[in-house]
């Protein structure tokens, strides 16, 4: 008959390393769905100066201006390759259109929906780039995928939300600087590889 008391260490182990990853799982939605409907909320009210019948901008490098929200944009891509990672695409996909929805109670109908829409298409971009080079690490992935998402995600939200690809150049920039600084943590985080047997090892 086993020993009750001699299992028990080896399932809890495996019990506590299970709730993290449901937590960590929860705060990545919780924080991604809190970036989508945030961004746009600034977009209409913060920002160094803003545009009539346009956004509220913020400089992202001389002579450069962009639409406030990047400031949760950015964080959001990075959220978004995260949550990916640990919870799948289906998941991504339901927190984008759930985001949509909640940017609703923050901003004009017109700009919720242009940032669904741009976000959903961008994933899709972003989705063919990520998944051909997570084989050769997330710290690749994340940044060129970030490059090609914010790409297709500025040019097309620029576009639908203000009619114009004015501000596509900041907003491309901005959320390049949030990969970048992911990517970059993500490769100086990388454990080494295992040190190779000495000739004397045993």
């Amino acid at each position: 008959m086993p020993d009750e008391k001699h299992d028990r260490p080896s399932v809890l182990p495996r019990q506590s390393s299970m709730r993290r990853g449901a937590l960590k799982r929860v705060l990545l939605v919780a924080a991604f769905l809190a970036c989508v409907p945030l961004s746009n909320w600034l977009i209409e009210n913060v920002g160094t100066t803003c545009v009539l019948g346009g956004p509220c901008l913020i400089p992202v490098a001389p002579g450069l201006m962009a639409p406030s929200g990047v400031l949760l944009i950015g964080l959001a891509l990075v959220l978004r390759d995260t949550l990916q990672e640990a919870a799948g695409r289906r998941v991504v996909l339901a927190c984008v259109v759930a985001g949509a929805v909640l940017s609703l109670a923050f901003s004009p109908a017109a700009l919720a929906i242009a940032s669904a829409i741009a976000f959903l298409l961008s994933e899709l971009v972003d989705w063919a780039v990520y998944d051909r080079l997570r084989r050769r690490g997330m710290a690749l992935a994340v940044a060129l995928s970030g490059v090609v998402g914010a790409v297709a995600d500025s040019l097309l939200f620029s576009w639908l939300a203000f009619g114009t690809p004015k501000w596509a150049a900041g907003l491309v920039l901005a959320k390049l600087y949030a990969s970048a600084a992911f990517a970059l943590w993500l490769a100086l985080r990388r454990p080494p590889p295992p040190a190779r047997p000495g000739r004397w090892s045993a």
